[in-house]
């Protein structure tokens, strides 16, 4: 069989443009539903171009399952919602053998992970038990029941949600579960005018749980996904850009405030989100803005705040930011 011929380098360039014209206008179709929340959208799309998944933190009522949801209408993808519990068992995730007195055999019943978009509602609800469950999910993009593997299908993304003011009855997630997590969201309060806008809507009849008569239709699908994540694979990165991404993350292992710094593979995802949101701004290489863009969702789940400091008021976030303002950026 001969060797298909080389596709032109103008047809390529005109793919990458319909890919990504199609994945920015996941912003306006789900903004049909959810209110604000671009910072969130966005971290979703990355999340998807990286084939990583997302822990969306935030108060109850801002929204997150229904941004969740329409971000799974507007790419026609197929999502399914689990509850997480105390209660809840690992069977319930990932499925389990259920005899067949027909048969008088087993057959395996897959459980809701089986999906494009899972939701992990309030996560840290559940036991460890549970909780790890998900863990071969994510990783291995497989699920092991009764020592068979079975394949997940693709794209598979995990959107896990958590409260972070009820601490009461809750099982924080490990360090080593946490950093399963390509970025994790902070999902605000939203301002006046927009809380204004959200009334108004549920006034003239908006319902969250019909996002048809909302008029969220599929703008994208999994080809376009695809194609994209073709074209964020061959967005250049520099050496510098790839010492830059190194220096930061070593210097969170230096900072006195941390007790655990960023690991390799911290930095490996902080240099895959870059790749992505350069591909999405309309580049074909990375910069240093980019590193800077992504580095607090892509970092301030992996690293851990020593006691003291943690008394003393400092965050995540604000060493992430000092560490940003220390490191010497390439030109």
């Amino acid at each position: 069989m001969s060797a298909p011929p080389p596709v032109p380098a103008a047809e390529t360039v005109g793919k990458d443009d319909a890919a990504r014209a199609s994945l920015e206008a996941l912003r306006s179709e789900i903004a049909k539903a959810v209110v604000g929340q671009d910072p969130a959208v966005t971290g979703l799309v990355v999340a998807l171009l990286c084939r990583g998944h997302v822990l969306l933190e935030g108060v109850p009522g801002v929204a997150k399952t229904l941004l969740v949801r329409a971000l799974a209408a507007s790419l026609e993808l197929d999502t399914k919602r689990v509850q997480f519990t105390p209660d809840l068992m690992p069977s319930d995730v990932t499925g389990s053998l259920v005899y067949d007195a027909r048969t008088a055999e087993f057959s395996f019943q897959p459980g809701p992970v089986f999906t494009n978009l899972l939701l992990a509602d309030e996560i840290n609800r559940t036991p460890p038990k549970t909780q790890s469950s998900l863990l071969e999910a994510m990783e291995e993009r497989q699920v092991t029941v009764d020592g068979t593997p079975r394949l997940l299908p693709e794209p598979f993304l995990v959107a896990a949600t958590q409260n972070p003011v009820e601490y009461e009855g809750t099982y924080p997630l490990p360090e080593a579960q946490l950093d399963r997590f390509l970025l994790k969201l902070t999902v605000p309060l939203p301002s006046r005018d927009e809380e204004i806008n959200v009334l108004t809507r549920h006034a003239d009849g908006f319902n969250p749980r019909d996002l048809v008569s909302a008029g969220v239709r599929p703008v994208a699908g999994p080809a376009d996904l695809e194609s994209a994540r073709a074209a964020v694979a061959k967005t250049t990165v520099s050496p510098e850009i790839a010492g830059y991404v190194v220096d930061i993350c070593r210097a969170t292992r230096e900072s006195p405030s941390l007790s655990l710094g960023v690991s390799p593979r911290g930095a490996t995802a902080l240099l895959s989100t870059a790749r992505a949101w350069a591909w999405l701004t309309g580049r074909d290489y990375v910069i240093p803005d980019d590193v800077k863009a992504l580095a607090l969702p892509t970092l301030r789940h992996r690293i851990h705040l020593r006691p003291e400091a943690e008394m003393e008021g400092v965050t995540p976030d604000s060493v992430i930011t000092a560490v940003l303002a220390h490191v010497p950026v390439p030109r």
